[in-house]
């Protein structure tokens, strides 16, 4: 199968004002240039004219080998992430562009990448170029760049270069790009778009809109002080008071800032009654995640260490050694709370792609989070200090990437 890269861009001069885009169809094997296309379309928005580029794009592309697969790229943050079908599409003027776009290739044979407008230099030149002619009446031209490589292609065995003259507004291309955009598009134009997924394929990842996991400890119990054991086996105590003030301060806290959009608790008593608080400042509802309650202790479960280390000093060098090795009575390893932390994460990223969720958990899962996204050992476990009531935050991307972004912060509670 043929493999083709596509680069397009859009432009306007007001926002909305005079608009243009330019495209350029690339042999992904060669990078050799194959269509350039580009077309002063009157008076728009920049998204519109970047949603002109992509379809004209594709156009060109499909011209050339409606068999082929194409990889996408775009400085357009939008109209890659719309494309992809992790935003949705909302804009009356897009839906049936978005929708058009989508039609014209098989949704998996076309892969969006977004790329920083430096690297998107050749689709950026023509849709200047074409803004420029439309400005000054006349049809676009590939000026001499183009013609020089269409006398090197007249001279090889490749594909010649072709240039596609922009019309005037409301002529034959501008007209071909609006077909379709009727009521049969209308009723569900971004049906299409959802389904055209980004994949990474060969290309370079598609970062996307990251998940973000706002990561709060819950604030102190009347064990925390004491430095025992409090899993999900023990008393389940509630907050004490120290522990309902820390929670107000991280709830007046993040209200400031202004970005958490949903709330998610582990199921215990001490983080069901930190998240109800910090849920009242952001005017949030909270849900209930079980797979993100504390490790089981076992029969450690309100003892301190040195407690453990005194009844239970063979199982307590085991457990320290061994991620594997389940604490006295029958309690969770780290390793299967690892296990079940991985679960509850890709099941949450995939439920809130995009956005920014403040998980309400405990020391050990929270610990476990930025130990996998770090790709850290699990020794690195007991390496981390983790205070009540403090923020941690990890990002995770659509290629699998995670970033960790902010790791025990305590400062809401000075």
């Amino acid at each position: 199968m043929r493999e083709f890269i596509v680069e397009a861009d859009g432009g306007s001069r007001g926002n909305p004002g005079p608009a243009g885009y330019g495209s350029v169809v690339l042999d992904a094997a060669t990078g050799e240039t194959l269509v350039e296309a580009a077309e002063y379309i009157g008076v728009a928005t920049n998204n519109v004219a970047e949603y002109r580029g992509l379809l004209a794009g594709l156009r060109a592309a499909h011209d050339l080998d409606p068999s082929a697969s194409v990889h996408v790229r775009m400085d357009s943050k939008l109209v890659v992430e719309q494309m992809s079908g992790r935003w949705k599409i909302k804009h009356p003027d897009m839906k049936p562009l978005a929708m058009e776009a989508a039609r014209v290739f098989p949704a998996d044979r076309v892969t969006y990448e977004w790329i920083p407008r430096e690297r998107n230099k050749h689709a950026d030149r023509l849709a200047n170029e074409a803004m420029d002619a439309g400005g000054r009446g006349e049809q676009w031209s590939a000026g001499e760049s183009t013609a020089e490589l269409d006398s090197a292609a007249s001279t090889s065995a490749q594909p010649s270069v072709r240039r596609r003259a922009a019309e005037s507004p409301g002529g034959g291309a501008a007209a071909a790009d609006d077909a379709g955009a009727g009521d049969a598009v209308k009723a569900d134009a971004d049906a299409r778009a959802a389904t055209a997924v980004a994949s990474p394929g060969w290309a370079p990842a598609d970062m996307g809109a990251p998940a973000t996991f706002v990561l709060l400890r819950h604030g102190e119990t009347p064990l925390t002080p004491q430095k025992r054991f409090s899993g999900s086996g023990g008393t389940n105590p509630a907050l004490s008071e120290v522990g309902r003030e820390q929670a107000e301060r991280v709830g007046a806290a993040l209200a400031r800032r202004g970005t958490v959009q949903a709330i998610v608790a582990s199921p215990l008593a001490r983080t069901r009654e930190t998240a109800a608080i910090v849920a009242r400042h952001l005017g949030l509802e909270v849900s209930v995640e079980d797979e993100i309650r504390e490790t089981d202790f076992g029969a450690w479960e309100g003892l301190t260490f040195g407690e453990v280390r005194e009844r239970y000093p063979d199982d307590l060098d085991r457990w320290l050694a061994d991620p594997t090795v389940e604490p006295s009575g029958g309690g969770e390893s780290f390793a299967a709370t690892a296990t079940r932390i991985a679960a509850a994460r890709d099941k949450l990223v995939a439920a809130y792609a995009g956005r920014t969720v403040l998980l309400v958990s405990h020391v050990t899962p929270i610990k476990t989070f930025i130990q996998l996204a770090l790709g850290a050992p699990p020794e690195s476990l007991f390496r981390m200090e983790l205070s009540a009531a403090s923020l941690s935050a990890v990002a995770y991307y659509a290629d699998g990437n995670a970033s960790v972004r902010l790791f025990n912060d305590t400062s809401h509670l000075r």
